[in-house]
C-alpha cells in the first residue's frame, strides 16, 4: 500500500456530540464486545464497576515518572483537602499492571505515562476509554511534567500553547494499516489563558506561555552533542536551536504532539504544563542538583493545584470530599483482567 496524507478533524456536528459533557469514542467495536480489557491498566469494564469507581473524575493529570505522579497525589489531597477514611492510605490503582501507576484523589487522577510518545499514546487509548466507560462529564487532562528550555533559564514554567513535531508541523503522525494519518495536534486555547492567570506575581519563578516541540529521541532527535551517536556539528545544533527560537519554540519535550492529537480528536479540554531543567541555548546535559531539580519540579504541579481547586470551588466540591472505594463487580473477571495484565513478558 502506498503512503497517504489525511489529516482528521471535528467538524462543528461531530463537536455538538460532547455538549453534554460525556466522552464518546470513536471506534463502534467498543458496543460490541462483551468486556473492554483496559490492558495496561490491569482494569475493565465486566471487572470492575468503572462508574462508581471513576464517575467522579474531572482532572486527569499524567506525568512521566510513578513516584512524581505519586507525590503530586499527595500533594493535590492537601491542597483540596481531601480526607481518607481512618486506617487507609492511598493505593496504586494499577499496581498490577506493573507499568502504569495511577492514585485517585477525589475528583482527581494522577497517572504516570512513562516516556515518549508511544508509552503516553497507549495510556491515553485506555485513559479516553475508561472515561467513557465511568460515564465522566467535561474531564480535563493535563500533562505536568518536565522539558529543556530553548532560551529560558531552568526552573521556568511553560504553558504550551501550540505542539509542534521536529518539523515544526502541528500535527501527529501515525502509520496505521501502512497509511501515513496525521491529526491535528490543537490544545484548548481557554486553558491554556486561564492557567497563565493563575501565574502569581510572588511565584520566585517566570510562568511563560509558548510552542513546545515534541521528538521521538532524547538525543539526536533533540539535537544534543552527547549521546552514543552523533553525525552533526556544535555549530549545526546551534543553527537549529536558533531557528526553533525564531519559530517560537521555547521548550522541547517528548509527548506534546500525541497528547494534544489525542486529546482533541477524543473532544477533551487538555493542557500540558512542564518545568525547564536547563537552557539548551547554553549547553546538553542536566547538571542542577537533585534538591534544585526537586523543587522545579513542584511548580509545575503548583500551578495545575490552583485551576483545580478554582474549579472544584466554582462547583462547589472543594469541601466535604469523600472517597470512593474500589467496586469489583466480578471478582472472577477481576482476578482474569489481573492474571492477563500480569503476563507482561
Amino acid at each position: 500500500m502506498s503512503a497517504w496524507n489525511y489529516h482528521p478533524s471535528l467538524s462543528e456536528e461531530e463537536r455538538d456530540e460532547y455538549n453534554d459533557g460525556s466522552v464518546k469514542l470513536r471506534n463502534p467495536n467498543i458496543e460490541l464486545m462483551d468486556q473492554d480489557i483496559l490492558y495496561h491498566l490491569a482494569l475493565g469494564s465486566g471487572s470492575h464497576d468503572l462508574q462508581e469507581m471513576f464517575g467522579d473524575v474531572k482532572f486527569v493529570c499524567m506525568g512521566g515518572t510513578p513516584k512524581r505522579m505519586e507525590n503530586f497525589a499527595h500533594f493535590i489531597m492537601d491542597e483540596i483537602g481531601y480526607k481518607l477514611p481512618a486506617g487507609t492510605q492511598l493505593q496504586d490503582i494499577s499496581a498490577f499492571s506493573y507499568r502504569y501507576s495511577m492514585y485517585k484523589v477525589g475528583p482527581v487522577l494522577s497517572i504516570s505515562h512513562g516516556m515518549g510518545v508511544p508509552s503516553l499514546g497507549i495510556l491515553l487509548h485506555e485513559m479516553i476509554k475508561l472515561m467513557y466507560h465511568a460515564k465522566c462529564k467535561d474531564p480535563i487532562f493535563i500533562r505536568i511534567g518536565t522539558c529543556g528550555g530553548i532560551g529560558v533559564e531552568g526552573g521556568t514554567v511553560v504553558i504550551t500553547e501550540d505542539a509542534v513535531d521536529g518539523l515544526l508541523r502541528s500535527t501527529h503522525e501515525l502509520a496505521i494499516l501502512g497509511k501515513i494519518v496525521h491529526r491535528p495536534a490543537i490544545l484548548d486555547k481557554r486553558l491554556v489563558r486561564e492557567l497563565k492567570s493563575l501565574a502569581s506575581q510572588d511565584d520566585p519563578y517566570d510562568t511563560i506561555v509558548g510552542k513546545t516541540m515534541c521528538t521521538a529521541d532524547f538525543y539526536e532527535g533533540q539535537g544534543r552533542l552527547d549521546g552514543a551517536f552523533c553525525e552533526y556539528t556544535e555549530q549545526d545544533k546551534m543553527d537549529y536551536l536558533e531557528k526553533l527560537h525564531d519559530f517560537g519554540v521555547v521548550n522541547i519535550e517528548m509527548e506534546c504532539t500525541i497528547f494534544a492529537a489525542l486529546t482533541h480528536y477524543a473532544g477533551i479540554k487538555a493542557a500540558i504544563v512542564c518545568v525547564t531543567l536547563l537552557d539548551r541555548l547554553k549547553g546538553d546535559q542536566v547538571m542542577s542538583p537533585k534538591e534544585v531539580m526537586n523543587e522545579w519540579q513542584q511548580r509545575p504541579q503548583i500551578l495545575v493545584s490552583r485551576l483545580i481547586r478554582k474549579h472544584l470551588a466554582q462547583a462547589g466540591h472543594l469541601k466535604n470530599l469523600s472517597s470512593i472505594p474500589s467496586a469489583i463487580k466480578s471478582p472472577r473477571r477481576f482476578k482474569l483482567v489481573q492474571q492477563e495484565s500480569e503476563a507482561h513478558e
